[in-house]
């Protein structure tokens, strides 16, 4: 298996981000523009109060709904956090159909979230993201589609976001598809009708939480495998296909987080998506 890419972030303009990004981002780095800004003046207050919900990782915005959850915040400090958050998704809606044009028409827009906190030492190993993965969600199936998410840090103490950035997706695919099983007959129905999913498991969904749960339970693989270490300052805005990039997030305070979905045939190199890749490695028709 190949090792860890030695730049696994790549930095661009505004300007050269719609020339440049998409294939970059396609093919497995984390694209980091420098040169935007994000106004959160009049906001501060709120943002960085004792805001978390402890049975939480982070705060929740549902931009379809505007409902926030994930927080003890109640009144104005309640309402501030829901306007900036809600903002933030407006802001980087706006950036990646700006720098990512090819996306625009299939563009779905997800959650937002907010997270104040620091890394959890507390949760089990599938829930703790300072473990190596790929993103793949147990209730939502997104059925081949792409997971796109956009971050910035907002921390105002100076304090970096550290992430670990690992192998190439095919060669983690490799590494544990042994390990991999099929659906039962009728389960991805069933679990549909008994609201365990929000939507039909695809066989590519189900490849992909086995591989986010194997990796994230080997605790070999989680000492031992090839990993660049990489850190994000305040002020900076990155984003990345995060079902194609093995990353963790060790540490940092204080960043917003948009989640995006994006069909395979909107993307520029289809054949680099993770559907594509592991329908090569298995042979079969996964979604």
């Amino acid at each position: 298996m190949s090792a860890a890419p030695s730049s696994p972030v790549a930095t661009l303009s505004r300007q050269a981000a719609p020339k440049d990004a998409a294939r970059l981002l396609e093919h497995g780095s984390v694209v980091l523009i420098p040169d935007l800004d994000f106004d959160i003046a009049g906001f501060e207050g709120a943002m960085y109060a004792e805001v978390s919900d402890a049975g939480t990782k982070n705060v929740s915005y549902n931009p379809a709904t505007g409902e926030l959850k994930g927080t003890t915040a109640e009144g104005p400090v309640r309402d501030q956090l829901t306007e900036i958050v809600a903002r933030y998704s407006t802001w980087a809606t706006d950036l990646v159909r700006e720098v990512l044009p090819a996306y625009a028409d299939g563009l779905q827009i997800g959650r937002t979230s907010y997270r104040p906190r620091a890394a959890d030492h507390n949760l089990s190993k599938r829930k703790d993201d300072r473990r190596l993965h790929l993103d793949a969600f147990p209730a939502n199936p997104v059925q081949g589609r792409r997971i796109l998410r956009v971050f910035r840090n907002v921390n105002p103490n100076g304090e970096a976001r550290h992430w670990r950035v690992g192998e190439p997706m095919a060669d983690h695919a490799q590494r544990f598809l042994p390990r991999t099983h099929g659906m039962a007959p009728g389960q991805a129905m069933l679990m549909r009708t008994l609201g365990l999913t929000k939507g039909r498991r695809t066989a590519y969904d189900n490849l992909m939480l086995q591989l986010h749960d194997l990796s994230k339970e080997d605790d070999a693989y989680q000492a031992d495998a090839p990993c660049e270490h990489v850190s994000f300052p305040p002020g900076a805005t990155w984003m990345v296909f995060t079902d194609g990039v093995v990353h963790a997030a060790m540490g940092g305070r204080y960043a917003f987080e948009q989640t995006f979905y994006v069909p395979v045939s909107a993307m520029v190199d289809p054949p680099a998506s993770p559907l594509r890749t592991l329908e090569r490695l298995t042979g079969k028709a996964l979604a």
